[in-house]
């Protein structure tokens, strides 16, 4: 039964829409959460609505919605790993699978939340995924975590099937939202919730489900 868990995403806000709620689920429970965010988002083109940021104050602003983020879920271990934006393809396997592997040496999760590679739109998020696939890859098979993938692809499901963990977050919908709330830079909470709150049927019916595939290793 895992009670450490490692999180492996690469822009601060990755976390808020589909992993937020079962962090917090998983945190009630017990679990410790180590949340690796590869860089600050910092090539972004949103500044808020009104903008309030510019290129210049943004990673300051990202980096602080992100502590506040994972204050709201539960999370007390943040890792800024400090690649840049954009730029995650481009990096060095040696140099990107290493700081993977060294945070799995160090934590032994035996759950990690990443991306589906190629099957999560952003590059970004596609080369963080893979670098955690290859990373865990290597890994003795009797040592290796379960890997459960966000993927937000069109079409997805006719090349990797259903997803197989399916969380009822309807009960964490709190700290979820809080989430998203947090990065007001990125999102407008006001659009995404309307008159409605969290409580609200239409609310526990939009964001209370959260979906992962389990990454099928060797198979």
């Amino acid at each position: 039964m895992e009670r450490h868990i490692l999180v492996v995403l690469p822009h601060p806000d990755d976390e808020a829409f589909g992993l937020s709620g079962t962090l917090a689920k998983y945190i009630q429970n017990g679990y410790r959460v180590t949340y690796a965010c590869l860089t600050l988002g910092e090539m972004g083109r949103n500044m808020g609505i009104p903008p309030f940021a510019n290129r210049v104050t943004l990673p300051a602003i990202r980096r602080k919605e992100l502590e506040e983020s994972c204050q709201a879920i539960g999370i007390d271990d943040l890792r800024l790993l400090g690649f840049h934006d954009k730029t995650i393809e481009f990096e060095d396997h040696r140099l990107l699978d290493g700081r993977i592997d060294d945070l799995i040496q160090e934590i032994r999760p035996s759950l990690i939340f990443t991306f589906y590679p190629g099957y999560s739109v952003h590059p970004d998020h596609d080369a963080c995924g893979a670098a955690v696939i290859r990373t865990v890859g290597r890994l003795p098979a009797d040592e290796r975590p379960a890997v459960h993938c966000l993927a937000f692809a069109k079409n997805l499901e006719e090349d990797i099937g259903q997803p197989d963990v399916i969380q009822d977050v309807r009960e964490f919908l709190q700290p979820k939202m809080a989430s998203i709330r947090a990065h007001r830079s990125q999102f407008q909470a006001a659009e995404l919730l309307g008159d409605h709150e969290y409580t609200s049927e239409e609310i526990r019916e939009r964001f209370g489900t959260e979906r992962f595939w389990t990454y099928p290793f060797g198979s």
